[in-house]
């Protein structure tokens, strides 16, 4: 809390500000009970830091309380009150730091379980509000605020006046707000040990001063007071000229003025606030580098704050994929549409690496590919680990945090690393943008993967909340540029200053002043956001050329950590495939069965996908110099896709009909072999069999048993043209031979359209031929006319 001893005040002295003693254990409970409840009916939700009280515990709320409150009674159809709504929302995120003094709350008198509490205090209009002092009575109807302000500014200005009015029952975390007087910055160093004094020099009618002083009250080792331009002494003094200024007055006696961007609230109150030994009220000192490694019990990993890490980017990726998703043994419905939204924008815009991109682009091919209504995530790890072995893919395996490590294990990390990735998705959909580029798309992919995979439920439900109320905002890629900027810095608002904000690296509006000064600017005494300096700097800050590969593992420690974990699953047991030659459980393997590396040697990969369906087409495999390769060169289609095990149960088929393809094409090159070898022996004898036996077939060496009956099995299924080296010409007569070498990837229909097209053509071309023949007739005719 802020130091606030030496108050220059006239007014009788307010009790004791002494820290006030945490609730015992055994009152937590109870404090739990009656504080507000967050509901999400009505005009506002819990994310919009307005308490909702219940009306159980609407009295134990004001009656009694440290602090100050003001409470809208409101109904939720008053076209007025849903105006004014976004104001008190806007108002409530402004004095998010003055909580400790004052609050905002809102109750809806339209709710039937609200209406006798909106009656016992008075209500009968709306918007209505009425202000609450600290340690008011039991019982207290509030006092009614006159002429409410419609915007931000004056209404904050009015929760001042409101504060001042207290008198004797001063909330006690709240500073002195009175202008200070010289004598009173004279003793100040002599009641008060270390620390900082900000002194802010204005005009009588100046609200900066307080206003700066109460966004320091949850901040230790500094106090603000406010001096008034007619406090000659110190003006005289310190050479003050610019009203508003703000100076540091040190216990030596010595002064600076305090460097800010422009002489405004949000600009002291941001400087002031990270003064070196100002720190947070509850939170720990804020350490150096060495203490903080010390602290995670981790390697610290020194980084540039200015610059995105494709470390954070692919550690987002894989915590994202093979931890949220994971959480999901079965993915159906709106979650698998969701994920296929999630993962086509992955592989459109994420910036990776090509051995990511890879994955990433086959992942996309494969989730699109499937028809059935559920997946189960089992199948998705597999591809994910790249079981399918497609050359050249992988996705890294663990975290690493760079720009997003935190000074203690529970900070930053994952949350920090995904906003990190949805703001680079944004801006890359912009910097790839066609013609017909949805603004949608990335904003909408988004919103799904929080809503149906994000671990912390309440954060998903703010960020679609969010996401429901502004959503008409996002017009274009840039809008949405802008649109997710704006979410990320009310995310930040929210969160300043509780559990979970890291104190080294505090929860800003972002950008800060020292990145991007011209970002900001003040109308009439406002801070506001310039819109297109934040846009060019969101795109060069996050764009794909300014993105650092430091602390990236090399793509070839991926592959062979990958093909590591891939032999350890087979070898455990886990990586036997089915479908491929391979036996069921419980079936003895046959002697000669290859391997899927023997496949690959001979060069066949047959996919069996059931009768009547197509077989998809071998992966080749690349070479050592291909490793640069993109997948534009090696292509989905090429690809063997890997099938969903449990969706659907396969036919039950005759022991007749299972065929080992691998053994079968082997003995198929070794037939070929025999047949080339007894050639030549059969041409020897050619003439003697021909006078005994004969005419017959010539170079036909015996086949074995076993490869007659599986070349019968698969001419049943119309296989054995393709694996058996035999075409249908031997079977059919020596007249129509000529029709199937030209046949070779045409049926006979459309040899038969050949023919008719080239007949037709023949009988144009003759009548073309003929006319302009008559035609040139006429014409010698008609000139040898006198």
């Amino acid at each position: 809390m802020a130091q606030h001893r030496g108050s220059a005040t006239s007014r009788s002295p307010a009790p004791p500000r002494t820290p006030r003693p945490s609730a015992p254990p055994l009152l937590l409970p109870l404090l739990l009970l009656l504080s507000p409840l967050p509901a999400e009916a009505g005009l506002y939700s819990a994310s919009d830091q307005v308490l909702l009280p219940d009306p159980d515990g609407i009295d134990a709320l004001l009656g009694n309380s440290s602090r100050a409150l003001l409470l809208e009674f409101y109904a939720s159809w008053c076209g007025h009150c849903v105006g004014f709504a976004p104001v008190w929302k806007r108002l409530a995120r402004d004095i998010t730091e003055w909580k400790p003094a004052v609050d905002l709350a809102a109750l809806d008198c339209a709710e039937e379980i609200n209406r006798p509490t909106c009656i016992r205090f008075g209500v009968n209009r709306y918007p209505t509000i009425k202000f609450f002092h600290a340690y008011s009575k039991p019982g207290s109807k509030g006092e009614l605020v006159e002429g409410v302000s419609s915007d931000v500014k004056g209404l904050r200005q009015q929760v001042i006046d409101l504060l001042e009015s207290h008198g004797h029952t001063w909330p006690p975390a709240c500073p002195p707000l009175e202008p200070a007087s010289e004598a009173e910055i004279d003793n100040y160093w002599e009641t008060t040990n270390g620390g900082y004094l900000a002194l802010i020099f204005e005009t009588a009618d100046s609200y900066v001063g307080r206003e700066v002083t109460l966004d320091l009250l949850q901040y230790e080792n500094i106090a603000v007071r406010r001096v008034l331009n007619t406090e000659q002494g110190l003006v005289s003094k310190m050479a003050v000229t610019d009203f508003p200024s703000c100076y540091l007055y040190y216990a030596n006696g010595t002064f600076a003025r305090l460097n800010v961007h422009v002489e405004a609230r949000t600009f002291y109150s941001y400087v002031l606030q990270r003064l070196p030994t100002v720190r947070r009220a509850g939170k720990p000192q804020q350490g150096t580098v060495t203490l903080v490694a010390n602290a995670t019990n981790q390697e610290w990993r020194e980084f540039n704050r200015r610059r995105v890490y494709m470390a954070d980017l692919e550690s987002a990726l894989h915590y994202s994929l093979r931890m949220e998703v994971a959480g999901h043994p079965q993915i159906s419905t709106d979650s698998l549409q969701a994920l296929k939204r999630y993962i086509s924008v992955l592989a459109k815009y994420f910036p990776g690496r090509p051995i990511v991109m890879n994955l990433l682009r086959y992942l996309d091919s494969w989730l699109q590919g499937i028809t059935e209504p559920e997946i189960s995530y089992s199948s998705l790890l597999d591809v994910l680990d790249n079981k399918m072995e497609v050359p050249r893919a992988a996705l890294p395996s663990e975290v690493k945090w760079v720009g997003c490590q935190g000074s203690q294990p529970q900070f930053r990390g994952y949350p920090c690393s995904v906003w990190t990735l949805f703001h680079v998705l944004t801006v890359q959909a912009t910097a790839n943008r066609t013609a017909k580029s949805d603004p949608l798309e990335v904003p909408q992919a988004l919103i799904g993967y929080v809503k149906n995979f994000f671990g912390c439920r309440e954060c998903a439900s703010h960020f679609e909340n969010m996401a429901q109320e502004s959503m008409q905002q996002v017009k274009s890629l840039a809008s949405s540029v802008l649109w997710l900027w704006s979410r990320h810095n009310r995310v930040n608002n929210r969160l300043a200053g509780a559990l979970s904000e890291d104190p080294q690296f505090p929860k800003i509006q972002w950008p800060p002043p020292e990145q991007c000064p011209g970002c900001h600017d003040v109308k009439r005494g406002e801070h506001t956001w310039k819109q297109e300096p934040v846009l060019y700097f969101l795109k060069e800050y996050f764009s794909a050329q300014r993105i650092l590969p430091d602390y990236l593992e090399e793509e070839a420690v991926l592959l062979d950590k990958q093909a590591a974990q891939r032999a350890a699953a087979e070898a455990g047991g886990g990586g036997r495939r089915k479908g491929r030659g391979a036996p069921e459980e419980g079936e003895e393997e046959e002697e000669g069965e290859q391997q899927l590396a023997g496949e690959e040697e001979d060069g066949e990969d047959v996919d069996e996908q059931g009768e009547g369906e197509a077989t998809a087409e071998a992966a080749p495999e690349m070479e050592a110099g291909d490793a640069g390769r993109h997948w534009e060169d090696v292509g989905p289609a090429r690809i063997r896709r890997p099938s969903i095990v449990g969706l659907r149960l396969r036919e039950e088929r005759g022991s007749e009909d299972i065929v080992d393809l691998d053994s079968f094409v082997n003995q198929h090159y070794k037939i070929k072999a025999l047949r080339a070898a007894a050639d030549a022996a059969h041409r020897r004898e050619e003439e003697e069999e021909e006078a005994e036996q004969g005419p017959s077939l010539q170079g036909q060496p015996e086949e074995p048993a076993d490869y007659v009956a599986v070349r019968k099995r698969l001419q049943k299924r119309g296989l054995a043209g393709k694996y058996m080296g035999l075409e249908e010409a031997d079977t059919e007569p020596q007249g129509k031979r000529w029709i199937f070498l030209l046949n070779v990837g045409f049926s006979r229909l459309d040899i038969s359209l050949c023919v008719l097209l080239y007949l037709l053509s023949s009988l144009c071309l003759m009548a073309m031929y003929l006319y302009f023949k008559m035609r040139l007739r006429l014409r010698r005719g008609k000139q040898a006319l006198p």
